[in-house]
């Protein structure tokens, strides 16, 4: 069980290391860099900045100037985004508190369901970071195979990749955690039984030849000669 909280611990924290690097990437979309035959150029968008580049070294970057003036796709991506950060960094707290190798957290039973609550929180995280770079893929390529679309096409960018592998993570991680409960329940545990005071006079002993061995009386035994 340690060892697959250590491996769910990897693998949150992974996932969650890779999703603020998806968020706060600028390449969620990108054109082809040979787009002009004299310099290449390309232009790669993301969340929060719009960013040109050419192949002799310039480079130009530019915030959303407002919020409201934003598509509803990429405001709707932020928010998904946001949401899988702000869990995964939640996630990653519950999930130091359910170590069985930390001394915080209380209980084994109790630690066994702060990990479960860090599981469902970081398979939530998951969640939201692939509903929101798939929603933003799926724009850009319906864009892009749209003969009828004449503005600048877009490829999908290294973020939502980044984005994806770092929701798988921590979907495994999240599962693994949940797992890791069902596993403590199922651990044995010692037990003791109470069998009750034996007398004396129940316990007998036998010869090799299987007679039992005839006790004497028990008043003669505790008589007060005996004691002399």
């Amino acid at each position: 069980m340690f060892r697959a909280q250590i491996s769910a611990l990897v693998f949150g924290v992974g996932g969650f290391g890779a999703l603020v690097a998806a968020t706060a990437s600028n390449e969620w979309k990108v054109t082809t860099r040979a787009s002009s035959v004299i310099t290449a150029t390309w232009v790669y968008q993301g969340l929060w900045m719009n960013c040109a580049g050419t192949a002799l070294g310039s480079f130009h970057g530019r915030q959303h100037f407002t919020i409201f003036k934003v598509e509803g796709y990429i405001q709707a991506c932020r928010g998904l985004m946001i949401a899988a950060v702000s869990l995964g960094f939640f996630g990653s707290i519950f999930a130091l508190f359910g170590m069985k190798c930390t001394k915080v957290g209380g209980s084994d039973k109790a630690k066994a369901k702060i990990a479960c609550l860090a599981g469902i929180v970081f398979i939530l995280s998951g969640l939201c970071s692939m509903t929101g770079c798939s929603l933003y893929a799926n724009k850009i390529t319906t864009e892009f195979f749209d003969p009828l679309f004449v503005e600048q096409k877009y490829e999908l960018g290294a973020a939502l990749f980044i984005g994806w592998a770092g929701a798988s993570l921590c979907i495994i991680g999240g599962v693994i955690f949940c797992f890791s409960i069902s596993d403590n329940n199922k651990a044995p545990r010692m037990g003791y039984t109470y069998n009750g005071a034996t007398s004396i006079m129940s316990s007998r002993t036998k010869y090799h030849g299987g007679e039992d061995f005839k006790t004497t009386n028990p008043s003669k035994q505790f008589d007060k000669n005996a004691y002399v």
